[in-house]
């Protein structure tokens, strides 16, 4: 098959995604270029509902207390007074939630006795009676909320998960200093005075411990004798070559690379937060996978600048790491066990509230969260979102351009 070909049938599918997405959303939440509906306000900001020459304004009110509702009645024009009024609203929230409001007279309208929590988003369900006549109503009142089938929503990447308990582990940065631990140098000499005959290594070089690394004839006995490595490492360091003199000067230099110390500047800000053992990632330039161990232990004395060296030890046979290279260090600082979280992933601006998106079928709405503590995957969620509710975790940020193209808006 030719490249245009595929070429050609790439762009053809990817045309077809995107038209489907159009369609799907365009059947729930309308066209940009629909007429939106005209709502008649009345003298109280509220919504006027007409039949028969009966009104009612039903208005949102929530200046000093949480929000409820409040009905203002006329008939034919003139005020009717709140006693003779029953009145019943529902509110059919996304998922068959249905919200029951009584109503009872105070001053010249009828206060509702429930509280309309956020999302301000239901089909309405009005009825009244009056003087023996009754009168009812049915409108949407969507906000936050869109529909998107589930075919293009794996095609956009969208994904969900539940809401529910979570371990929080709680962090500060801080940074620091690869280096090597005590020991892990050894500075080799001569044990008899007498001229190096051969050298077996070169610098950078690995040897085993017991390896040879220089052959030296004794200037006393004119015998050979080996020079053995104390230990496992590298070369590091070479002073002498072949035909010198070796006295008690040192000739080379061997460092156990296996082990690596890192060091962490903590100034006194967070010093108090930090505990031996404390779990620690570890990010080095020039690789991806961070390094995770732990507090170790930490020095006594403190810098010019007061912060004080906390030690982490790092295994370093696979990782070819080098002393002096700078890491970047995530130290953990307390851990919390919260009976409800959603993933930072998934947060999103909406309004003046920090949402997630719930998911019922193949609908999304808002629902405003009152949040707690965090670490850097993690949410405590205090309030606005019931625990066992799926919600966006990735590329939530479709759903929110969906719901901002749609305007739903937050009518009272």
């Amino acid at each position: 098959m030719h490249k245009f070909t595929i070429k050609a049938i790439l762009i053809s599918l990817l045309m077809l995604v995107s038209v489907g997405f159009t369609s799907e959303v365009a059947a729930f939440s309308g066209s940009s270029e629909e007429e939106e509906e005209v709502v008649e306000k009345g003298p109280h900001n509220g919504r006027m509902l007409r039949q028969d020459g009966f009104a009612i304004e039903l208005s949102i009110f929530e200046t000093g207390v949480p929000p409820e509702f409040r009905v203002w009645v006329t008939k034919d024009g003139d005020s009717v007074a709140p006693e003779q009024v029953d009145l019943n609203v529902k509110l059919t929230r996304l998922g068959g939630v249905v919200d029951d409001i009584n109503f009872q007279p105070e001053n010249d309208y009828l206060r509702g006795d429930m509280v309309i929590y956020e999302p301000h988003s239901f089909l309405v369900t009005v009825t009244a009676n009056h003087q023996g006549t009754s009168y009812s109503w049915e409108y949407d009142n969507f906000e936050g909320r869109t529909e998107i089938a589930d075919k293009v929503a794996q095609a956009m990447g969208i994904e969900t998960g539940i809401a529910g308990p979570a371990t929080l582990h709680q962090t500060i940065e801080v940074y620091g200093e690869l280096k090597w631990p005590p020991g892990a140098q050894r500075q080799i000499k001569a044990r008899f005075a007498g001229e190096i005959r051969k050298v077996h290594v070169d610098l950078g070089s690995s040897v085993k411990k017991g390896e040879v690394l220089m052959t030296v004839e004794s200037n006393e006995s004119l015998k050979p004798y080996s020079i053995r490595s104390p230990i496992t490492g590298v070369v590091t360091d070479l002073f002498s070559n072949e035909g010198e003199q070796a006295n008690a000067q040192v000739l080379l230099e061997v460092t156990a690379t296996d082990k690596l110390v890192a060091e962490l500047a903590i100034y006194p800000t967070d010093r108090a937060k930090v505990k031996l053992n404390a779990p620690v990632e570890l990010m080095i330039s020039g690789f991806d996978t961070p390094v995770r161990s732990t507090i170790d232990s930490s020095l006594p004395q403190t810098r010019s600048d007061q912060a004080k060296l906390y030690r982490v030890k790092v295994e370093n046979i696979e990782l070819g790491l080098s002393e002096g290279q700078f890491v970047t260090a995530k130290v953990e600082v307390n851990t919390l066990e919260v009976p409800l979280a959603v993933k930072r992933t998934g947060l999103q601006a909406f309004r003046d509230f920090t949402v997630v998106y719930a998911k019922v079928g193949e609908q999304y709405e808002v629902r405003m969260l009152e949040l707690g503590e965090q670490d850097s995957e993690w949410v405590e969620v205090l309030g606005g979102l019931e625990p066992g509710t799926e919600y966006v975790t990735e590329n939530s940020f479709i759903i929110k351009a969906d719901i901002e193209k749609s305007g739903a808006s937050h009518d009272h």
